[in-house]
C-alpha cells in the first residue's frame, strides 16, 4: 500500500509565498514521475508541474517563472516552492506520483495525494 500526504497548504496573501511537501510511503520499490495539481472551485484538475526520477521538469504556463517543482529522491518526497502568488492561484492541489511497488517492482501505478488548499486574498 502506498500512501501519500500533503502538507504546506494554507491562506496567504496575494504576492506571498507558500511551500508544498508531499512524502509517499509504504511498499515502495521506484518512483518515477512525481507532480502537482490544482483544480479551483468549478473547474477542471490541471497541471502544475512534474518532475522525473532524474529532476527534469515540466511547468504549466501558469506556474513558469513563479513556481519551482523539486524532490528528495531519499525522502520520497516532492516540493512545490510557490512565489508572488495570485488570486488565481487558489486551488485545492493534488500531489501525483506513479509508483511501483514491492510486490511489482516494474510496474509503475499513479496515485494521488488526499490535496491540500491554498487560498490567495486579494
Amino acid at each position: 500500500q502506498v500512501q501519500l500526504v500533503e502538507t504546506g497548504g494554507g491562506l496567504v496573501q496575494a504576492g506571498g509565498s507558500l511551500r508544498l511537501s508531499c512524502a509517499a510511503s509504504g511498499s515502495i520499490f521506484s518512483i518515477n514521475v512525481m507532480g502537482w495539481y490544482r483544480q479551483a472551485p468549478g473547474k477542471q484538475r490541471e497541471l502544475v508541474a512534474t518532475i522525473t526520477s532524474d529532476s527534469r521538469t515540466n511547468y504549466a504556463d501558469s506556474a513558469k517563472g513563479r513556481f519551482t517543482i523539486s524532490r528528495d529522491n531519499a525522502k520520497k518526497t516532492v516540493y512545490l516552492q510557490m512565489n508572488s502568488l495570485k488570486p488565481e492561484d487558489t486551488a485545492v492541489y493534488y500531489c501525483n506520483t506513479w509508483v511501483a511497488g514491492t510486490d511489482e517492482r516494474y510496474r509503475y501505478l499513479e496515485r494521488w495525494g488526499q490535496g491540500t488548499l491554498v487560498t490567495v486574498s486579494s
